[in-house]
């Protein structure tokens, strides 16, 4: 049987054909789904997202399931032995972002109600479909990621440069970068 095709960016790893497959792109409203990839887009920038993906259940477990009310209230204690972890990216800043970042999450579902609301309200709620003829077309930001990233950076989130919101955006289905003969572009 003939594999589908898919956007070329996934076809190195079984692992990141999965991704592609079943996550990337496909519209997440969850709050706590939303928090776990805001923390891992935020360990990814300057590295690659396969090393993401490979450490993911790592950070799940580092992490507690990304429960941002736990996160929010890491002791220093837990900072220490995150850096210890070699199963996750021992960045102080990157995991002292994650603590923040928590805080800010909460703060962010207190005035819209949700983070849902709150990111989803840049794109009306909907997924922006982008028609992308190949990869190349792929923009690494957006003008709409500047302007989350910087209203996120003014709601005293770390680690969130428009590079990492478009990723963000992407992954969580906000916008679609399917390339057009991708079977998952439908």
């Amino acid at each position: 049987m003939q594999e589908p095709k898919r956007c070329g960016w996934c076809l190195s790893s079984d692992l990141y054909k999965e991704y592609h497959d079943n996550e990337w792109g496909v519209p997440v409203y969850d709050d706590q789904k939303l928090f776990e990839f805001l923390i891992l887009e935020t360990f990814q920038a300057g590295l690659s997202w396969i090393t993401i993906l490979k450490k993911r259940e790592n950070f799940r477990t580092a992490f507690d399931h990304f429960d941002y009310k736990k996160v929010a209230n890491y002791p220093e204690e837990k900072i220490q032995e995150l850096l210890l972890d070699a199963g996750i990216i021992r960045n102080q800043l990157k995991i002292r972002a994650a603590v923040s970042n928590a805080v800010a999450f909460m703060r962010v579902q207190e005035e819209f109600g949700s983070f849902s609301k709150y990111i989803w309200g840049f794109t009306d709620g909907k997924p922006i479909d982008n028609n992308r003829k190949s990869l190349k077309e792929v923009p690494a930001t957006s003008p709409l990621s500047d302007a989350i990233s910087k209203d996120l950076k003014k709601r005293e989130f770390k680690f969130v440069g428009s590079t990492v919101v478009y990723a963000h955006m992407q992954a969580t289905g906000m916008v679609n970068d399917h390339v057009e003969d991708c079977w998952r572009k439908s």
